[in-house]
C-alpha cells in the first residue's frame, strides 16, 4: 500500500535530520538551503509492540512489520508558487503525497542559520501556508472558470455540484484558510471535493523541533505553535530532532532505552511520528500468526474483509469465502489459537464485515 507522507518546512529547520533518524536512506543534512532536491524516500518499519506480544506467544519462523513510506521533499521559500527557489519542484513533490509532516523550527542555536534570520515557527507556517494557499487560489480558480458557464445554465447538475464545491473553497483560501478548513455535508461534495487534489486539503501534523531541554515538556514556541493551529484540528508533536540522530547511532535497544530514561522520555520521539504519520494515512493494522510467520498487514481504515484478504493477494479477495477473527486481547488472554476457539472466542465474519485495528485473521478462500 504505497501512501506516502510527506515531510515539509522551510530550509534548516531539522527536515533531513529526522529524515536520517526515520530513515536507512541517508539525505543529506547540511547548513545551507536546499541541500535536499530530490525528494528521498524512505520505507520505514511501523513498532508495534503487539507484534512482538504476538511473536512471543506464537514463536514463529520470521517476524514481518509492517510500514510507512516518508518523502523527503526539498525546502520552500517564499515565493514558491511563483516558482521561486525550488517552489515548483516542491509543488510538485507535495502534491504527490498523501499527508504532510509540517516541520517547524522551535529550537534557539546561532550555529545554523535561519532562511530568515531569527526563529519564529508560526511565521514559518505562515509562509508555507500561503505558498500552498496561493497554488490551491491558483489551481479552484482555473477550475472555476471551465466549469462556471456550464454550471449557471442549469442543465449540468455534476458541473453545479462541483461549482459550488469550487466557491466555497475559493472563498476559504482568498481568506487565507487551508482547505482542509471547509466540511461539505453530502457524499456527491466530499467526492468533488478530494477529486480536487488541493495542497491544502492534505491532512497535516505538525513537528515542532525543539532542543534537549524541551524534549519532554516543549517551550514558548510550541505553545505559540499549538495557539496558531488551534482552529485546524490538527495534531502536534514535539521532537527533539538532534537527540533522535544521536539515539539512533547506539547499537542496541539497551542502550537507547537508557538513553531515553535519562533525558526522562518513555520512548523516542521517531517511534512517536511513525505511528503519528501511520494514523495520518488513515492506517490500520491487522496480524496474521502462524507458526512460520507472525506479520502485520496494512489496510486503509473501515476497510471490510475481502479488501483486507486482498492486501495478502488479489485471489484472496477475489474468492473470498469467509474470515476467521480473533481480537489480539483473546490471543493474548488464552495463548493460542487453539485455546481461543475452544473458549468459543473465534468470530466467522462474511464480506461485510468491517476489520478492526489489532484482528488477526485467517482468510477462506476460493479461486
Amino acid at each position: 500500500m504505497a501512501l506516502q507522507c510527506g515531510i515539509v518546512g522551510l530550509p534548516n529547520v531539522g527536515k533531513s535530520t529526522l529524515f536520517n533518524c526515520l530513515s536507512n536512506a541517508k539525505a543529506q543534512s547540511a547548513n545551507f538551503p536546499f541541500c535536499t532536491i530530490e525528494p528521498n524516500v524512505g520505507v520505514i518499519t511501523v513498532p508495534d509492540e503487539r507484534l512482538n506480544r504476538l511473536a512471543e506467544i506464537v514463536n514463529p519462523q520470521r517476524i514481518v512489520p509492517t510500514t510507512v513510506e516518508i518523502v523527503d521533499i526539498a525546502g520552500l521559500v517564499k515565493g514558491a508558487s511563483r516558482g521561486e527557489g525550488l517552489g515548483n519542484k516542491f509543488l510538485a513533490n507535495i502534491r504527490e503525497t498523501d499527508a504532510i509532516i509540517h516541520v517547524l523550527r522551535c529550537f534557539e542555536d546561532d550555529n545554523i542559520t535561519h532562511v530568515d534570520g531569527s526563529v519564529d515557527p508560526v511565521r514559518d507556517k505562515s509562509v508555507i501556508d500561503t505558498e500552498l494557499q496561493l497554488k490551491d487560489l491558483e489551481t479552484v480558480e482555473a477550475r472555476i472558470q471551465r466549469v462556471e458557464k456550464q454550471a449557471k445554465t442549469g442543465g449540468d447538475k455534476q458541473a453545479a455540484l462541483l461549482f459550488g464545491v469550487l466557491s466555497r473553497y475559493k472563498e476559504a483560501l482568498e481568506q487565507g484558510k487551508s482547505a482542509r478548513t471547509v466540511e461539505f455535508d453530502t457524499p456527491d461534495e466530499k467526492k468533488a471535493a478530494r477529486e480536487l487534489f488541493l495542497l491544502t486539503a492534505k491532512p497535516i501534523l505538525y513537528v515542532c523541533n525543539v532542543d534537549e531541554g524541551s524534549a519532554v515538556s516543549g517551550n514558548e514556541h510550541v505553545e505559540a505553535v499549538r495557539k496558531a493551529v488551534a482552529d485546524e484540528g490538527a495534531h502536534i508533536l514535539v521532537v527533539a530532532a538532534k537527540i533522535e540522530s544521536e539515539i539512533a547511532e547506539l547499537e542496541t535497544y539497551e542502550e537507547r532505552q537508557m538513553f531515553l530514561e535519562e533525558i526522562g522520555l518513555k520512548e523516542s520521539g521517531v517511534s512517536r511520528l511513525i505511528r503519528a504519520a501511520y494514523a495520518l494515512l488513515n492506517l490500520e493494522t491487522y496480524f496474521t500468526a502462524g507458526v512460520q510467520e507472525v506479520r502485520a498487514w496494512t489496510y486503509l481504515k473501515g476497510s471490510k474483509a475481502p479488501q483486507c484478504a486482498g492486501v495478502i493477494h488479489t485471489d484472496f479477495e477475489k474468492g473470498f469465502i469467509r474470515a476467521e477473527v480473533i481480537k489480539y486481547e483473546d490471543f493474548v488472554h488464552y495463548g493460542s489459537e487453539l485455546a481461543v476457539k475452544e473458549a468459543g472466542k473465534m468470530a466467522v465474519e462474511g464480506k461485510e464485515y468491517v476489520v478492526q485495528d489489532g484482528d488477526i485473521m485467517h482468510f477462506r478462500f476460493n479461486v
